[in-house]
C-alpha cells in the first residue's frame, strides 16, 4: 500500500477504498475466520505505521523481507538422480538445491554457484561438473528436454550474475556506487528534515485545536458570566426594591408606634374622661397595636427576604470574581503557551536547515584486491527481521493475534512444515549453512543416496 499509494491519510483513505486491490491470496484468507472489511482494517493500521517512508524505501523494505523467505526467487523442477528417486531441483541466485518431493521448503543438499565449472545436458540427461576435480560430476534427468533447456538458461543467466556480484568493483562502479550512495543519504536526509517538519506542523496544529478548544471553553465560561452577573444585577434590583419597601414599612411602624405612645399617654393623662370616651381610646389604642404589631412581622419578613437576597447578591459577585481571575490567568497562559511554542518552533526549524547545510563530508573506502575471490556471504547473512527488533516484536505480536482467528483446518502441508521450520529455529540462511557443509564430493555423496 505504502508502494502503490503513499501514505495512509485518514481523510482520504475511508473504509472500502481497499476493495479493488487484492490484498492477499485467498487461500491465506480462507486460513482465517475474518471478513474482508478486518483484514482492511488491520491492513490500514499497519499502512499507517509506515507514514513518511517513501515509495522506492518501501519497496527496498518489502524485498528485503521477501527475499528472506524461503521460496523466494526459486524455480524449481521435477528431476530423478540415478537410482530414481523422484525429487525437486531449485534454481534460485546462490546456486542449485535439492528438495525431497514432499518438502519445497527446506532444502537437503546445496552448490553454491561458485562450485560449479561446467553445466551440459544430452537430451534427458543434465550433467553439472564441480570445480573440485575429485567430485563426480552432478548428474540428474528431467522428464523432458525442454525443461533441460530452461534449466541450462537459469543456471547460465544466475551463475554469471553471481559472480559478478561478487567481483571487486572497478574504480568507475566504486565511483557510483559512492555517488549512489550520496544521493540516497542526501534523500533520506531531506526525508528526516521534512518528516521532522510533518511532525512539528501537526504538533502545532494539534496545539492550534487545543488553543481553540480552550478559547470555546473560555468563551462559554465568560458567556455563563455574563448570565450569572444579568441574574445578579436582577437580584440586586429586587434587593433595592426591597430595601425601600423596607425603609417604608420601617418608617410607618415607627410613625403607628409613635401614635400608640401618645394614645397611650393620652388615656394615662385624661383621669376626668367619661367611661365611654374612655372605652373608645381603649378601643382605638388596642387597634392601633394590632397594626404595630402586623407591621412589625411585616417588618421582620421583610428584613429576612432582605437579608436573603444580599447574601445572594454577595455570592454571585464572589463567583464573578473567581471567574473574572480564572478567564484572566487562561488567557495569559493561552497566549504565553502560544507564543513560546511558535518561538521554539521557529528556531527548531532554522536548526534543522542549519544542521542539514554543515553535512557536507562523507567517508569513501576503495578495496582493491588483484586476487579474485568469490565469498559466500549469504552464509553470514541473517534475516531482515531478525536484524530489525522492533520489526520482530511487531511481526511477533501480529502473528499471536492472527493465530487466535486461524482455522487449522484451513493449514496447507507447507503451512505445518513452515510452522516446524520456526519452532525449530530454522530460517533460509541457516538452512544454507546447514546444506552447503563439507566437501562438494560428500554432497554429491548425499545427493546421489537420496
Amino acid at each position: 500500500m505504502q508502494v502503490k499509494y503513499g501514505d495512509y491519510s485518514q481523510e482520504q483513505h475511508k473504509s472500502g477504498c481497499l476493495a479493488s486491490d487484492r490484498l492477499l491470496p485467498q487461500r491465506v484468507i480462507g486460513q482465517y475466520k475474518m471478513s474482508t472489511e478486518e483484514w482492511e482494517r488491520r491492513i490500514m493500521v499497519w499502512w499507517a505505521d509506515h507514514r513518511g517512508m517513501n515509495r522506492d524505501a518501501a519497496m527496498l523494505e518489502y524485498l528485503k523481507i521477501a527475499q528472506d523467505l524461503d521460496m523466494y526467487g526459486v524455480n524449481y523442477f521435477e528431476i530423478k538422480n540415478k537410482k530414481g528417486t523422484e525429487l525437486f531441483l531449485g534454481v534460485d541466485a546462490l546456486g542449485l538445491n535439492i528438495y525431497e518431493k514432499a518438502d519445497k521448503l527446506t532444502p537437503k543438499v546445496g552448490f553454491p554457484w561458485s562450485e560449479i565449472r561446467n553445466i551440459s545436458f544430452n537430451d534427458k540427461k543434465f550433467v553439472i561438473k564441480p570445480i573440485d576435480k575429485k567430485s563426480n560430476d552432478f548428474v540428474f534427468y528431467a522428464p523432458r528436454l525442454r525443461i533441460n533447456k530452461r534449466i541450462l538458461a537459469l543456471c547460465m543467466g544466475n551463475h554469471e550474475l553471481y559472480m559478478r556480484r561478487r567481483k571487486p568493483d572497478t574504480i568507475e562502479v566504486q565511483q557510483m556506487k559512492q555517488q549512489a550512495k550520496e544521493e540516497r543519504m542526501q534523500r533520506q536526509m531531506e526525508q528526516e528534515r521534512l518528516a521532522k517538519e510533518m511532525t512539528a506542523r501537526e504538533a502545532a496544529e494539534q496545539k492550534q485545536r487545543e488553543y481553540e478548544e480552550q478559547m470555546n471553553r473560555m468563551r462559554e465560561d465568560m458567556e455563563r458570566a455574563q448570565r450569572d452577573l444579568e441574574i445578579a444585577q436582577e437580584t440586586i434590583r429586587r434587593l433595592e426594591q426591597q430595601l425601600s419597601e423596607l425603609h417604608e414599612a420601617k418608617r410607618v411602624l415607627e410613625e403607628k408606634e409613635r401614635e400608640l405612645r401618645d394614645l397611650t399617654e393620652q388615656l394615662q393623662s385624661e383621669r376626668q374622661m367619661s367611661e365611654e370616651e374612655r372605652t373608645k381610646l381603649i378601643d382605638e389604642i388596642q387597634h392601633r397595636e394590632a397594626q404595630v404589631t402586623q407591621m412589625r412581622d411585616a417588618v421582620e419578613q421583610k428584613t429576612v427576604e432582605t437579608n436573603e437576597l444580599q447574601q445572594q447578591v454577595e455570592e454571585y459577585r464572589e463567583r464573578q470574581h473567581v471567574q473574572s481571575n480564572i478567564i484572566n490567568v487562561a488567557s495569559a497562559a493561552s497566549s504565553n503557551s502560544s507564543y513560546n511554542h511558535q518561538h521554539t518552533s521557529s528556531n527548531h526549524f532554522v536548526g534543522e536547515h542549519n544542521g542539514h547545510d554543515d553535512l557536507t563530508d562523507a567517508h569513501v573506502e576503495l578495496m582493491v584486491d588483484d586476487d579474485i575471490n568469490y565469498p559466500q556471504t549469504e552464509l553470514d547473512r541473517v534475516t531482515h527481521t531478525e536484524q530489525n527488533v522492533n520489526m520482530k516484536h511487531k511481526l511477533e505480536k501480529l502473528t499471536a493475534e492472527l493465530d487466535q482467528a486461524r482455522v487449522q483446518d484451513g493449514l496447507s502441508d507447507y503451512d505445518v512444515l513452515h510452522m516446524e521450520n520456526k519452532r525449530a529455529g530454522r530460517d533460509k540462511y541457516k538452512t544454507l549453512r546447514q546444506i552447503r557443509g563439507g566437501n562438494t564430493k560428500r554432497r554429491i555423496d548425499q545427493y546421489e543416496n537420496m
